[in-house]
Parts: C-alpha cells; sequence; structure tokens
C-alpha cells in the first residue's frame, strides 16, 4: 500500500511543506529513515537526524523551522507525536481491512451467521450457533466453539480459541494464543484424600474495546459469567480466573494473575507480575506496583507495592512491625537525640 503526503495529510489535517506527491509505503525510525518511508519528529533529541534522515515524509510539530536544507517532505501538526499514532492506528487499520473471504480448509457450521466483509483464515473450526459482526477477521488456526456471539470489527489473530457459551463485544483484538473460556481452576477434597473437579458452567463476557495480549487466558464461570468491561487492555500472559470481574478501563500487565471471584474497579492501573487473591474487592482507580502481593481488599484511589514473599503465619506476625517502621525509625531517632544530649 502506498500512500502520498497530501494523503496523509488530509488524515492529520496537517500542512505539507516540500513535494505533496512523495510516497510513502512503510514507517520508520526517523535515524533509519530510507527513502519512501514516512518518519516522524516529536524529540528535540533526535532534531539532528531530520537533515540526514532518506525517509520521504516526516511529520513535524507546527512550530518546526528547519535549520538548514532538509530532503525529506515535511507535514506540520499540532502534536507530531500523537499524528504518528494516528498514522499508525490507520495504517494497521488499512492492512487489517485488506482481508477479506473466506480461506480453504476451513469447517464452519452450517448455522453459522455472519456480517459483511468477513475474513476466515485456513484451518478455522467455527462451532454451531455462532453469530459474527460486520468486519470480523479471523486469522488462521483459530477455534470458536459452540454458542458463541462476536461483534463487528473483531480481529483474532492466529492460533486463538474461543470456547462455547461465549460473548465478546465491538472492536476488540485477541492476540495469538488467547484463550477465552477454558474450565476455572475448580476443585473440592473428597473422602479419599483427592480432589473431584467441580464443573464450570458459566461463561464469559468481553465487552466492547478489549484488547488482550498473546497467551493470556480467562477462565469461564462455576456459575453466572467471568465479565471483562469495556475498554479494559490485557498485556501477555496474563491469568484471570473463574468468575473475576475487571471494570472499565482497567490497564493489566503482562504475568499477573487474578484469583477467582476477584472485583477489580475502573480505571485501575496493575503493574506486572501482581499476584492478586481470590474473593476480593479493588476499588476503582486503585494503582498496584509490579510484583506486588494484593490478599485483601482495596479502597478506591489507593497505592500500594510489596510482595509476601515468605510463611504467611510469619508474615502476619512481621507485618504488624514492618508497617510501623516509619513510625518506629522516628521515635528511634529522638532517643538516639536524647541520648547525644545526656
Amino acid at each position: 500500500m502506498k500512500f502520498t503526503a497530501e494523503q496523509i495529510a488530509g488524515v492529520l489535517e496537517g500542512e505539507v511543506v516540500g513535494n505533496p506527491n512523495a510516497e510513502v509505503s512503510t514507517l520508520s525510525k526517523i535515524e533509519e529513515g530510507i527513502e519512501g518511508s514516512l518518519t516522524f519528529l516529536s524529540n528535540p533529541k533526535y532534531v539532528s537526524f531530520i537533515y540526514s534522515t532518506q525517509a520521504s515524509v516526516t511529520i513535524v510539530n507546527k512550530n518546526f523551522v528547519p535549520e538548514s536544507p532538509i530532503s525529506t517532505t515535511l507535514i506540520k501538526v499540532e502534536d507530531a507525536y500523537g499524528a504518528f499514532a494516528k498514522v499508525l492506528t490507520f495504517y494497521a487499520q488499512a492492512k487489517n481491512d485488506s482481508k477479506k473471504g473466506i480461506e480453504q480448509p476451513v469447517f464452519m457450521s452450517e448455522d453459522l451467521v455472519y456480517g459483511d466483509d468477513l475474513y476466515l483464515g485456513s484451518f478455522t473450526y467455527i462451532g454451531k450457533n455462532v453469530t459474527l459482526g460486520k468486519n470480523v477477521k479471523i486469522y488462521p488456526n483459530c477455534y470458536i466453539g459452540d454458542n458463541v456471539t462476536i461483534g463487528d470489527n473483531m480481529v483474532m489473530q492466529a492460533g486463538v480459541r474461543i470456547y462455547s457459551e461465549t460473548v465478546i463485544g465491538n472492536n476488540c483484538c485477541f492476540y495469538s494464543g488467547v484463550i477465552i473460556g477454558a474450565d476455572g481452576f475448580g476443585f473440592a477434597p473428597n473422602a479419599a484424600n483427592g480432589y473431584d473437579k467441580i464443573p464450570q458452567i458459566g461463561n464469559v463476557i468481553i465487552e466492547d474495546n478489549v484488547e488482550i495480549g498473546a497467551g493470556t487466558t480467562i477462565d469461564r464461570a462455576t456459575m453466572g459469567s467471568t465479565i471483562i468491561r469495556n475498554g479494559v487492555k490485557l498485556d501477555n500472559q496474563i491469568q484471570i480466573a473463574h468468575n473475576v470481574e475487571i471494570g472499565e478501563n482497567t490497564v493489566i500487565a503482562a504475568q499477573t494473575g487474578v484469583a477467582g471471584s476477584t472485583k477489580i474497579g475502573k480505571h485501575c492501573t496493575i503493574g506486572g507480575q501482581v499476584g492478586i487473591s481470590g474473593h476480593i474487592v479493588i476499588g476503582n482507580n486503585v494503582r498496584i506496583q509490579a510484583q506486588s502481593g494484593v490478599t485483601k481488599n482495596l479502597k478506591d484511589n489507593d497505592i500500594i507495592q510489596g510482595t509476601p514473599a515468605f510463611g504467611y503465619n510469619d508474615f502476619s506476625k512481621s507485618y504488624v512491625h514492618f508497617k510501623n517502621l516509619p513510625k518506629i525509625m522516628v521515635e528511634l531517632n529522638e532517643l538516639r537525640k536524647i541520648n547525644i544530649k545526656e
């Protein structure tokens, strides 16, 4: 796909300085620009590269004035960084929109219902009573179980697994290895000192504008639903257990695990490798630092850090003193001052 500087400026509502017919077909960093590429300049640390870059077109801030001759065509906008992000979105969407049609071999149930502009990659399986919205893109080697509903503008990268009864909203994107709706970790001790499996008969509901990174798993509810609310962003390799609910526009970084029946509020930010216990409630706008261990309810706007990484009984006893360390240190310093005076 090729675009001219004039076309890009139209999308960005920018001004072309140079050749409006300059064509680009790829994106690049400014220091690695080649002919036919589009780049941007927003950080003053990189301004020297604009005089040597071979990129055909460069997006710059509106107030940029070159101090010496340049060969690249400029597109001047209010915010170069934001504009380039918009271009990236436009470029990715253009690539995605080019995918249409049903490849072979695939298996589709005869009662499949789907909207316009479907792309269905080869070696994909779609079960009974499935509904797909408009402009759905399902890449090769995906599995969609029975009674699944998927909204408009879904992008499902290669190798995604969607188990039965799952409901997915509009404008979602799942990356390779995502598994939605597998059984939760439910077992009951029995008289033989073993465990009996508890059937998991619920489902997973994923609302609009959700993005789920590669290798992330979201388990179905024991009963009821595991719910991922509108605008949630999940990084790679996250485990979401049965009956968890994650509130709107919460973001979670890689390798975090959330145990069963925990409720996470809106607009939370959770770092990588966080462990969250089951059956707790986390409020809205909570920030949890990386590698923290969360074992109790959190109020709105809490900011926490720390990991209970040693024996539970020892930790419980130590924590009484640990949380008072700042106060103890103040008292200790006061005692030192008294001793020095004496």
